[in-house]
């Protein structure tokens, strides 16, 4: 069967080359995809994921048995209604069911009313109202842009001033435009953060190892946040009966909460959790993969990922066999001055390795070689017994293409080897 992903990152690469490595896949392609993708064999066209129409009619002439989106964007744009309403088979949630990401407030009220453990919060669409309110309630406390901004839209606030500051870029100066017109203020949780991802299809949920992703853009977890700096898979240090709460507690009642509302949802549902004193607490849900977490959660599957999703979108239950031993880690790597402006056309002479895998994000082709054009440019993905074998092998590579307009952590990992975690 031949097989389209919509999208052009690192998690969409992920995707792509795990569903190219099925023996029943004849073909993958990616659309608008990245060069950096055509290494593995992935096929790109230059169809941007907001034109529909030609998306549908690609779709349609290389008879695409299945579609499945990475990005949340057109996702929230109805891509998936617009498919199914030409008659194509797609994995992904409707525009109707992605409002549990692409607005904060309706997934507070979500959880609300599936008495889904969550933080205490207020949403405040005026800017003296809100401003009042963090000055009552002090800090530390998070203040979220209500809708999609790419993974940045939150701001843990350490002081008062702080908060304050990312109010008034949020709701004054329009940092995030419509996305912060409404801003969501909630208690700040104290524990340690997981992503939980699951295949869903309605109240059907089949869910993925834990991971833990790297928001900060710098070590030990300062900086502002990002989209993403790393991940590894999976998360030995959080109990399995924290993981199996997550599950019956969040996951489970979101996925009927969103039957229940007459949006039932079909894709991937991730929730970002803690694990808190009180038990698990959710953070957020995202309507779709996580990146980074999908480049190290995929590469622990040992079933055939284009076979999973046939049965899921069938209805039936799929065969679902995991890595049990080891770990799984990526480091991304990024143009200097991210999340913020940064320098783009940076050449990417990048030594091939056996131990080292790349999936790439923003990256474009010029006189045929590979240069960045994106923020976060590819994750350096490795396996290994332990944590510390997978970061001397990633971090080894890097030292080799280390370049000074690059950047990149140097920690991603080490609270597992701080956990004594294995």
């Amino acid at each position: 069967m031949k097989l389209l992903v919509i999208g052009s990152g690192g998690r969409e690469h992920a995707i792509a080359k795990k569903l190219k490595k099925s023996p029943k896949v004849q073909s993958v392609y990616c659309l608008p995809g990245n060069p950096g993708m055509k290494r593995d064999g992935i096929e790109i066209a230059a169809i941007e994921q907001d034109d529909h129409k030609s998306l549908i009619e690609f779709a349609k002439n290389h008879k695409v048995a299945w579609t499945i989106i990475g990005p949340e964007v057109p996702l929230f744009n109805g891509l998936a209604d617009a498919f199914e309403a030409e008659g194509l088979k797609v994995f992904g949630p409707s525009q109707a069911a992605t409002q549990i990401e692409a607005s904060k407030r309706f997934a507070k009220q979500l959880m609300t009313q599936q008495r889904i453990p969550t933080a205490d919060y207020q949403t405040f669409t005026d800017y003296e109202t809100a401003k009042a309110y963090l000055a009552e309630q002090g800090a530390p406390i998070v203040i979220k842009a209500d809708g999609l901004a790419a993974g940045k839209g939150v701001v843990v606030a350490e002081t008062a001033a702080e908060a304050q500051t990312a109010l008034k870029e949020m709701m004054q100066d329009n940092k995030f435009g419509d996305s912060s017109a409404s801003v969501v203020i909630e208690e700040c949780l104290v524990g340690e953060e997981f992503s939980l991802m699951a295949f869903v299809n309605g109240d059907q949920i089949y869910p993925m190892p834990i991971s833990q992703d790297h928001k900060r853009l710098l070590e030990q977890d300062k900086g502002p946040n990002t989209g993403g700096m790393g991940a590894y898979a999976p998360v030995r240090h959080i109990p399995e009966a924290t993981v199996d709460a997550a599950i019956e507690k969040i996951l489970v009642p979101a996925a009927k909460g969103m039957s229940a509302k007459g949006a039932p949802f079909k894709g991937i549902l991730y929730a970002g959790i803690i694990a808190t004193d009180e038990g698990p607490k959710t953070i957020e849900f995202n309507a779709r993969f996580g990146d980074p977490e999908t480049q190290v959660v995929l590469n622990r599957l040992e079933s055939d990922l284009a076979e999973v999703i046939t049965s899921v979108l069938a209805g039936k239950e799929p065969e679902l066999k995991w890595k049990q031993e080891g770990i799984d880690l990526g480091v991304v790597v990024a143009a200097k001055g991210y999340p913020e402006a940064y320098e783009k056309e940076i050449p990417l002479d990048l030594i091939a390795s056996e131990s080292v895998e790349l999936f790439f994000a923003g990256v474009t082709e010029r006189n045929q070689q590979l240069v960045s054009n994106g923020g976060r440019i590819y994750l350096a993905a490795a396996a290994g017994e332990t944590i510390e074998a997978a970061q001397s092998l990633i971090y080894d590579w890097l030292n080799q293409n280390d370049k000074q307009q690059l950047i990149y952590r140097k920690d991603i990992g080490d609270k597992a080897k701080q956990k004594n975690c294995k």
